[in-house]
């Protein structure tokens, strides 16, 4: 079974900036969507960014767009989020998800629902 590890998440004052780090256990394939979701208690799970492998699309919530940016490095079979210009209102447990799906439109859903492998999360906390 695939394991993923989220690793990166901290406290950080409003302004500040953090890189979140997903170490998956097995390769991704040019059908694969990987993902960040938050959640805070209390509230659904959001999805943030998503990153369909072919052909490196991603998309973005709108409240994190030109602040947040989603990559992966192959070599090291790691996703990344790095997060820039945090607000308390991204304060929140940070998750890092992944699923082969038929198409990339799935991927820019960010549907919680249609992601199978979660990690166990990394904590976020901003201060104002």
């Amino acid at each position: 079974q695939e394991q993923l590890a989220e690793s990166g998440g901290t406290s950080v004052q409003a302004g500040g900036s953090l890189r979140l780090s997903c170490a998956a256990s097995r390769a991704a394939y040019s059908n694969t969507c990987m993902a960040w979701f938050r959640q805070v208690p209390g509230k659904e799970r959001e999805g943030v960014a998503s990153l369909w492998i072919g052909i490196r699309r991603t998309w973005y919530v709108d409240s994190v767009k030109g602040r947040f940016t989603i990559s992966r490095d192959d070599a090291k079979n790691t996703l990344y989020l790095q997060m820039n210009s945090l607000k308390p209102e991204d304060a929140a447990m940070y998750y890092c998800a992944k699923q082969d799906m038929l198409n990339y439109d799935a991927c820019g859903r960010l549907r919680a629902a249609d992601f199978r492998t979660w990690g166990q999360g990394t904590q976020v906390t901003v201060s104002s």
